[in-house]
């Protein structure tokens, strides 16, 4: 099967992070919202429902879920991207891949892995190789 490359940039335009474990010792556990826009290869909105666990130096771990909603390669629908990632200093980087079965539109079949790489508070340079089943 061949894949395509998609290259992007994101802006963050909300940043939403909410404690819900605040342990005397030990990480952080944390909700984080996040609402951003694909520009580039990709031309999409993206709304992302993080955990994190953040320790006390400022290293972090996060898994996520977001729903792009956009166009890709020219065509119009969306699909989901499953996220992990760490921040370490003020360094963001991660992985990601199509949720199978998730894309929709003229994105149905739609697979594809892919990271990202930003730094902490900044957009984030992406890519996704993508196909289509």
């Amino acid at each position: 099967m061949n894949t395509t490359r998609a290259n992007a940039t994101t802006a963050v335009q909300t940043y939403q992070p909410v404690a819900y474990d605040t342990p005397a010792e030990g990480p952080v556990l944390n909700r984080l919202h996040v609402e951003e826009t694909f520009t580039g290869d990709i031309e999409a909105s993206n709304v992302v429902e993080f955990l994190l666990s953040a320790t006390a130096d400022g290293t972090a771990s996060f898994v996520g879920f977001g729903r792009v909603d956009g166009e890709l390669g020219g065509k119009r629908g969306t699909f989901l991207l499953q996220e992990a990632g760490t921040i370490n200093g003020d360094t963001v980087s991660g992985k990601w891949f199509v949720v199978p079965g998730s894309g929709t539109g003229k994105l149905a079949g739609l697979r594809g892995t892919g990271g990202f790489l930003a730094k902490l508070g900044q957009g984030a340079t992406t890519h996704l190789d993508y196909s289509f089943e």
